[in-house]
């Protein structure tokens, strides 16, 4: 943690209201996380600040040489999560959104650019990339493609975002009780390990279990009456399953 985000500074004096703003930010990357089935599972949610972030979210990391398209885009939505969280708790947003947005906005246009995941465009590359070892291994790109090409990759760029900004949106309004759960436990805490993120998963989807009811005794004014059979057929009412996990990989 400290080499990737830089040392803790529990030092740092932040007011109530930013810590809350911050709680429910990283918890809206846990669960959005937790939620898509295309993300590994979650090894540690803090709001204690490093370097220059408020707080961090951090998942299992798996050695991996291929991204999908389907887990590019539950990348960029888990990226989404805070500031979708941000907006749909608080009905603001904030500055502290801006690093996730930057990383979204490049891996989306690597995925047109790069990957060739983009259908409008197709599979190919845009933009000639070259390292300038004499300026310190610098990357420059030459344009390879016209004005009218560029827009449509500004378009397939945007399409990305907005459909892994809705994704997230959907996965936080559907879990809101969660999310504001996981928020108050990091507001108590400051940290959260995986095993604590689960336990509280397990505790909400518990709670969202309708309990048996019993079928109540018969009176004895009830017991005694005689009804006379009928020719329907019996409604079976679908037994209760339990809600299953999304997978994740």
């Amino acid at each position: 943690d400290r080499v990737i985000a830089g040392p803790e500074k529990k030092s740092r004096r932040i007011s109530p209201k930013e810590k809350e703003i911050t709680a429910h930010h990283e918890a809206g990357h846990a669960l959005v996380g937790r939620m898509l089935p295309n993300i590994e599972p979650l090894r540690k949610v803090t709001i204690i600040p490093r370097g220059m972030t408020g707080g961090h979210t951090r998942f299992l990391e798996e050695d991996r040489q291929m991204y999908t398209r389907s887990r590019c885009n539950d990348v960029i939505a888990t990226l989404l999560g805070g500031h979708a969280a941000e907006k749909l708790i608080f009905n603001e947003t904030t500055t502290g959104a801006s690093d996730d947005i930057k990383r979204a906005t490049e891996f989306a246009r690597k995925m047109v650019t790069d990957f060739g995941m983009s259908d409008k465009l197709g599979p190919r590359t845009f933009g000639n990339k070259q390292e300038m070892v004499f300026l310190g291994r610098e990357i420059a790109e030459q344009k390879d493609y016209g004005d009218k090409v560029a827009d449509t990759i500004d378009e397939e760029v945007n399409k990305i975002i907005r459909n892994a900004h809705r994704a997230a949106k959907r996965v936080l309004t559907e879990n809101k009780q969660i999310l504001k759960h996981i928020a108050e436990e990091l507001i108590a805490k400051e940290t959260l390990e995986g095993d604590e993120l689960e336990a509280l998963f397990g505790e909400s989807a518990a709670a969202d279990v309708p309990e048996a009811t019993a079928t109540p005794a018969p009176t004895p004014a009830t017991a005694k009456t005689k009804t006379k059979p009928v020719s329907r057929k019996t409604r079976v009412s679908p037994r209760l399953l339990p809600k299953q996990a999304p997978a994740s990989t």
